[in-house]
């Protein structure tokens, strides 16, 4: 009767490097989620609002090459909202209102200074009003079964068996909820700046605002660190994927509610107070510009602190994204919503590497 050798034999081949485990977990992942017919359409609807800001970048370039710039301007001042420039005329108008800069005494240089912020404000809300509020949701329906769903047919008996350490397995999640987030907010954005650029009169239009991608790229990481970070932490508490997806839609919708009520709490006491302490006065006041839709919130042309943002993860996160692409630069309005978004990050990371190593102490 022959005999055959069952034991360890020798590998021969190439061995790959450390992160390679992590690179297989997050390559089957994203394959087992581009399966789902309701992702693909997601994530190509999410492209569809940025013909809406694509035709916004046009107008305003347009009149800049119309010769348009100074009456704009002009109407801007006297506060009106510019509607016929596209359909983000009140972000426009309250760019083109503010006091100019003393240093800027040409038309060019105000130009560049002007193109730079309308840029900024633009992508700013088509990170925070459509792109963001999309992102939750997906992430709130991919993330939950990701490890909930290992912890259930205990596949960690397969992974750490072998030679998989349970950072490279985190990692391996966070990419694929990582790959999602740059085809949903990073991608989209970057085309968008991309179209600016080409409807744009010259080509150096690029180099004056080479910073934005990077700046898109910022603001991306500051919506995906915290969001996945809190989703992949609910679905290592439980084994239902249903559970940890309903504790991360309650988690955003009690924080939306909670800051909707103090807000509105704030702003009927500011109602009932005389007019003189009811809002903050400026040294370069001029007349206020009609608030038309909720895109131009998105975009930081409220200059109130919101001072209630770091309750709400939303909120709090574009907050930030304001800073990042330098709409909001008062150091009291940014603090508390970075510092809410950094210990939430942090209590989510270490629930989720003592729930991921639970398995190999037990």
């Amino acid at each position: 009767m022959p005999l055959h050798d069952v034991g360890y034999r020798p590998w021969s081949g190439q061995r790959a490097g450390a992160g390679a485990a992590s690179g297989v977990i997050a390559a089957t992942g994203i394959r087992l989620a581009w399966k789902s017919r309701w992702l693909r359409r997601v994530v190509f609807f999410a492209w569809s609002p940025a013909l809406l800001f694509a035709g916004s970048f046009f107008a305003f370039e347009q009149s800049i090459e119309e010769g348009r710039f100074a009456s704009l301007k002009e109407r801007a001042h006297m506060g009106h909202n510019l509607d016929g420039v596209g359909m983000l005329g009140t972000v426009l108008a309250d760019t083109l209102g503010q006091p100019a800069d003393e240093r800027h005494v040409s038309e060019a240089d105000d130009i560049v200074r002007t193109r730079r912020l309308v840029w900024s404000r633009l992508l700013l809300a088509f990170m925070r009003a459509p792109q963001a509020v999309l992102l939750a949701v997906v992430v709130g329906l991919v993330a939950p079964s990701l490890i909930s769903r290992d912890l259930r047919a205990r596949a960690w008996l397969v992974y750490f068996t072998r030679p998989v350490g349970r950072f490279e397995y985190i990692l391996g999640k966070i990419a694929i909820l990582a790959t999602i987030v740059a085809a949903i907010t990073v991608l989209p954005a970057v085309a968008l700046w991309l179209a600016g650029v080409l409807v744009s009169p010259s080509i150096r239009v690029a180099f004056e605002t080479c910073d934005l991608p990077l700046r898109i790229v910022a603001a991306s990481a500051a919506l995906a660190i915290p969001t996945v970070l809190i989703a992949l932490a609910y679905s290592s508490l439980t084994t239902e994927s249903r559970i940890a997806s309903f504790a991360w839609f309650a988690t955003w919708a009690a924080c939306w509610i909670a800051h909707a009520s103090l807000t509105t709490a704030d702003l009927v006491a500011a109602a009932e107070a005389p007019a003189a302490t009811a809002r903050d006065t400026t040294d370069n006041e001029r007349p206020p510009l009609r608030r038309a839709n909720w895109i131009a919130r998105a975009a930081g042309l409220d200059d109130t602190i919101d001072r209630w943002a770091w309750l709400s993860p939303y909120h709090a996160v574009g907050v930030v994204q304001a800073w990042i692409f330098g709409v909001e630069t008062r150091p009291r309005a940014v603090l508390p919503p970075a510092v809410s978004l950094t210990v939430v990050s942090i209590l989510s990371a270490v629930v989720l590497v003592r729930r991921v190593a639970l398995p190999t102490r037990a």
